[in-house]
């Protein structure tokens, strides 16, 4: 039997099979292991967007485990939306400069989503629902820039395979693939402001928008989920600052 919140956690490399723990508790092990076998890590949406990687977890949004950490960065976001400040204000430490002279994005401190609030995704109701609403936007913005098609359909059938999550997973992915992307259903999953806010950030994490299509995608998704620019804008702040190419 599917367990939708199981599929989440995997669909974001959360956990590391066989490895007994998160990323953060393994993460010696979880990078030679990623680097090993890269489909063993858990990361389905690795094996969906190929190279078109979007973003992965690190610092404090880290410590909060995959579906925490959708409701913990959409719970920042809007929080720090709602108190007026300016997108990227909360920060730990200045802006980094890198090696190659650009600037990163500050630091984030990714808060967790408040026990039993409309951010907490164990304890809303129908929440495994929404987990399966939530890998279904991430599926379909990996699908944004068109490159997954029917040949690339079946390598990813191949790949999965062989990625160690079991069967139903495998299937559900499949017939997501398989069905037309249904913005509609997409949006109406999404019943409250919590939840609009949590599907935009599982959309976004899922890529990171380098072609027009995607980023035509991503902003078409937030005006139908009616989120305001000020909050979408947090949004992206809060992900830049909380996570790092994958």
């Amino acid at each position: 039997m599917l367990d939708p919140k199981k599929l989440l956690n995997d669909f974001l490399g959360s956990q590391i099979p066989g490895a007994g723990g998160s990323v953060r508790e393994r993460a010696g092990q979880a990078g030679q292991l990623a680097r090993d076998n890269p489909l063993a890590t858990g990361a389905i949406a690795a094996v969906l967007l190929g190279t078109g990687a979007g973003r992965e977890l690190t610092g404090s949004a880290l410590k909060l485990g995959a579906a925490a950490a959708v409701g913990g960065l959409a719970y920042t976001a809007w929080k720090n939306y709602k108190e007026g400040r300016q997108p990227g204000g909360q920060v730990e430490g200045d802006a980094a400069g890198r090696p190659d002279g650009r600037i990163e994005a500050p630091r984030q401190e990714v808060l967790p989503p408040p026990q039993g609030s409309e951010f907490d995704l164990e304890t809303t109701a129908q929440a495994d629902e929404f987990a399966l609403a939530l890998v279904r936007a991430m599926i379909a913005a990996a699908r944004a820039d068109g490159h997954i098609d029917d040949a690339e359909r079946g390598r990813i059938a191949d790949k999965l395979a062989m990625s160690g999550i079991d069967e139903d997973e495998q299937s559900f992915i499949r017939a997501e693939l398989a069905k037309p992307v249904d913005l509609d259903s997409i949006v109406s999953a999404a019943r409250t402001e919590a939840q609009r806010v949590e599907l935009y950030t599982a959309s976004r994490l899922a890529i990171e928008p380098n072609s027009r299509a995607e980023r035509g995608y991503l902003d078409m998704l937030a005006g139908r989920l009616q989120l305001p620019d000020p909050l979408v804008d947090h949004i992206e702040a809060t992900i830049a600052g909380a996570t790092a190419p994958a």
